[in-house]
């Protein structure tokens, strides 16, 4: 494949060169899949108004989120286990959104370690926080976001308990994963992914492994992992971690008005519309199907952003005329990740970007903040308040 022209292009080279397990780890929810099929298929019901005979010239499809500059209102969304989509895949991935203009979110979760991105960037990014039932660990990477010159953390709400995804469950993907003869074989049929394997030390969850209390090396790491995820995160832990913090704080996991009110009055400086990419409650409702009753509720008094299912500029351009601010992506960027290195994640926002762009002329839009349900043709029966 020598022209790539949409995110599917590169998700079919993700599938060919990154090993079995790792490619289903992004390419999968929980239990049935509804949600995470329903995340995709819920953009495709909304329909687009074409306008003619208007000056389309000028176009800008810029804006900000949290008040930075961005090429186009998209973040990178964290992503764990990225460095094993490509090898140093958080260092690609940040380097790409750096150059591109557009925000970067470490995981957690992540193989290169906080400082291993700082050191291999030049601008601020975001750092994302799984809460942990060792206050010790917690205070201290934030602390270390702190002095990495993180600008903004990113609070995950919706892990407390850890969805079941059948998919990791028979490939082995845990933390660290099984190297079982099956996923060995299947690795050898993937010479690219493990020569830069290879050629890189960074093969462990570098934010936690040498970091957290009683975890030295990887044969410790999974028992801490599986007990460590506080399921008593409440907004008095909410509250102790922003007072830790000090900086701007993002909320992500809201898929309920009450909740993006709770979190707007709480005084999130954005909060994230999500169902963490259909990986955790199945039978959710899709983000873009509850975003409409999450902006009634909250609109004007935090920065709405939107993850799950955007797999292109024109669901962009949906959820923007829906009413959200701006929108974060994650498997859009894997699959270049995992098919081309650095250089898969700048062709994913280029060409998230073009379709963007485009389609907002075709609409008869030169400003991306013009962008407005007049803009749509939305099905009658597509609300968040389900009876």
């Amino acid at each position: 494949m020598t022209v790539i022209t949409c995110i599917e292009d590169l998700k079919r080279l993700h599938a060919r060169r990154v090993p079995r397990m790792f490619y289903d780890y992004a390419e999968s929810g929980s239990y049935t899949e509804q949600t995470f099929r329903e995340n995709v298929s819920d953009f495709s019901k909304i329909r687009l108004r074409q306008k003619v005979a208007v000056d389309m010239s000028d176009r800008v499809v810029a804006g900000k989120m949290l008040g930075q500059p961005v090429t186009m209102p998209v973040a990178l969304a964290p992503v764990g286990f990225t460095g094993m989509q490509s090898a140093d895949g958080e260092i690609k991935a940040a380097r790409a959104a750096e150059a591109f203009g557009v925000p970067f979110t470490l995981s957690t979760m992540s193989i290169c370690s906080i400082e291993d991105v700082a050191a291999h960037t030049t601008k601020p990014f975001w750092f994302q926080l799984y809460v942990m039932q060792d206050e010790e660990f917690v205070d201290a990477i934030i602390e270390r976001a702190r002095r990495a010159g993180c600008s903004a953390l990113v609070l995950t709400l919706d892990l407390q308990i850890l969805g079941q995804r059948h998919k990791d469950l028979k490939n082995g993907l845990s933390a660290p994963p099984r190297l079982t003869l099956t996923n060995i074989v299947n690795m050898a049929t993937k010479p690219r992914w493990c020569l830069g394997m290879l050629g890189t030390k960074r093969h462990t969850f570098g934010n936690i492994v040498g970091h957290a209390k009683g975890v030295g090396d990887l044969s410790s790491l999974s028992s801490w992992t599986n007990e460590q995820f506080d399921p008593k995160l409440d907004w008095s832990k909410i509250e102790r971690i922003r007072e830790k913090w000090g900086g701007k704080l993002i909320l992500k996991g809201i898929l309920d008005a009450e909740d993006a009110r709770r979190a707007a009055d709480f005084g999130a400086d954005a909060i994230v519309v999500s169902n963490h990419g259909g990986r955790q409650l199945d039978g959710a409702l899709s983000s873009i199907r509850i975003l409409p009753s999450i902006v009634r509720a909250v609109k004007g008094q935090t920065e709405i952003w939107i993850d799950s299912g955007i797999r292109s500029g024109q669901d962009v351009l949906k959820a923007l005329a829906l009413g959200a601010d701006a929108a974060m992506i994650g498997r859009a960027y894997i699959y270049g990740l995992g098919a081309m290195g650095q250089a898969g994640v700048t062709k994913a926002l280029e060409v998230m970007k073009k379709e963007l762009d485009i389609t907002m002329a075709l609409c008869g839009e030169r400003d991306i903040a013009n962008l407005g349900a007049h803009n749509l043709l939305v099905p009658k029966d597509f609300e968040g308040e389900w009876a």
